[in-house]
């Protein structure tokens, strides 16, 4: 047997020994180790058991919350959080449109992927419910996004200049693959400023092995990502009002160590791919023929306002796109996560999904407004963290379609978990601590006055 396929074993029947026996956020971690793994697409799959490894991971998590589900209620009630509800509506509006979908068989077998990936989004919202395990799970994520930096180093190019071959259950592409790694690179500059010695190395060595991997892959979109997500982190670094001792000395070494880095394993056919997105007079070139693909939308929408369904764009667009635009597969996407979502489930459902996200930036603001009148400003830069990495998977996914995807939910549901533990549960606790004496429409015997 393989070292991959005994460590791939180790870390599953740890991880089900943990879910059952120590803590049930076990399970999600186990989840997300999974889905990096991805063991049936990997070369050392036939040396392990052919059994759904991702069921499990779900099912127990399922299980821990049943189990213990008045414990993770009152630490993790859904209702506190106004997303939840979105997101069900969401939900509810590709069942809606399933009767006039234009690929009725595509669009079944995606929401039902998409009740799957919210059904596990909402239990995982409960299981963890501390800030220890929500750093737990966010290594999680880095490490499997270490591993896919792995595997693209010792796979290398092919000829066509891209790492094929490395890529995840719902994320097959290269380009997809490039974006669900993006994030870690905000997360590691968090925990190698803040960290320890040991973390600090543990940081510089995923960091590097991400970076490796991002630049072999070429990704135009992923490299918009990591300038955008990690450049706001280190602007906010440099120049927030609240400051801990050393912050902007960090952030200047993390900005030299880098372009060091970066300059040490980019390469000729990384900047000459990027360099294409100057040259803005060739299309195809620059991939900004992309945007008359996300234009054509608005003029399907006219006969489709409710929207088309999943692969609802593929199907029409041999009838709005010229032959050579369509291509030898006789269809095209719409390559934006944004106009993914509008044809799939129309101008009703992008705007319950902008609404989506004015709520999260709203709840996400009162956190970091309620953590800094408290003085807490490590919790601050944390919560900050949370936001520019999940800003620096929507850059790459505004050119790609990536509106189902696990990774843009897992950041959302980071995020969500932040705010929980640094400012529902602090203020909740307050609340409850507070003494009668200190509030005045309370009598001593507890009673509210009118």
């Amino acid at each position: 047997m393989s070292k991959f396929a005994l460590l791939f074993l180790s870390l599953f029947f740890g991880g089900v020994f943990f879910a059952l026996f120590i803590n049930g956020a076990a399970a999600f971690i186990l989840y997300e180790f999974v889905y990096f793994l991805n063991p049936d697409n990997r070369w050392w799959s036939a040396q392990i058991p052919g059994i759904s490894y991702s069921f499990i991971a779900s099912v127990l998590m399922l299980y821990a919350l049943v189990v213990k589900y008045r414990f993770y209620t009152e630490k993790s009630p859904w209702g506190e959080q106004p997303a939840f509800k979105w997101m069900v509506l969401i939900l509810t509006m590709y069942y809606l449109i399933a009767p006039f979908a234009l690929s009725p068989a595509m669009h079944h077998t995606f929401t039902f992927n998409l009740t799957k990936l919210f059904v596990i989004i909402f239990v995982a919202y409960k299981l963890i419910h501390s800030e220890k395990l929500l750093n737990l799970a966010i290594w999680a994520y880095v490490l499997g996004a270490t591993y896919i930096g792995y595997l693209a180093t010792i796979t290398g190019r092919n000829e066509f200049a891209r790492v094929e071959g490395i890529g995840l259950v719902d994320a097959p592409d290269a380009n997809d693959t490039a974006a669900a790694i993006v994030p870690a690179v905000v997360f590691l500059m968090y925990f190698a400023w803040l960290g320890n010695k040991k973390v600090k190395l543990l940081c510089v060595i995923c960091g590097a092995l991400i970076a490796n991997g991002l630049v072999l892959i070429n990704s135009r979109g992923a490299f918009l990502g990591v300038v955008g997500g990690a450049g706001l982190f280190l602007l906010f670094m440099l120049f927030s009002l609240k400051q801990r001792k050393g912050q902007r000395s960090m952030a200047i070494l993390i900005v030299f160590l880098g372009l060091s880095g970066g300059l040490y394993v980019t390469d000729d056919q990384f900047w000459s791919r990027m360099q294409t997105l100057e040259k803005l007079d060739n299309q195809e070139e620059s991939g900004s023929s992309r945007v008359n693909y996300w234009l054509t939308t608005f003029d399907m929408m006219e006969e489709h306002p409710m929207g088309m369904g999943v692969f609802g764009y593929n199907v029409l667009s041999p009838q709005y796109l010229t032959e050579e635009q369509v291509g030898p597969k006789g269809n095209r996407a719409v390559h934006s996560s944004w106009f993914q979502g509008l044809s799939e489930i129309g101008w009703l459902g992008i705007g319950i999904f902008f609404i989506f996200l004015a709520s999260l930036y709203k709840i996400s603001r009162k956190a970091k407004q309620w953590v800094i009148e408290n003085g807490n400003s490590e919790s601050y830069f944390h919560l900050l963290a949370l936001e520019c990495a999940f800003i620096s998977y929507l850059i790459p996914a505004t050119f790609i379609n990536r509106f189902r995807a696990e990774i843009l939910y897992w950041m959302i549901l980071f995020l969500l978990i932040g705010i929980k533990v640094y400012f529902l549960q602090p203020r909740k606790k307050a609340i409850e601590d507070k003494s009668p004496a200190d509030n005045p429409n309370v009598t001593r015997k507890g009673y509210s006055r009118p």
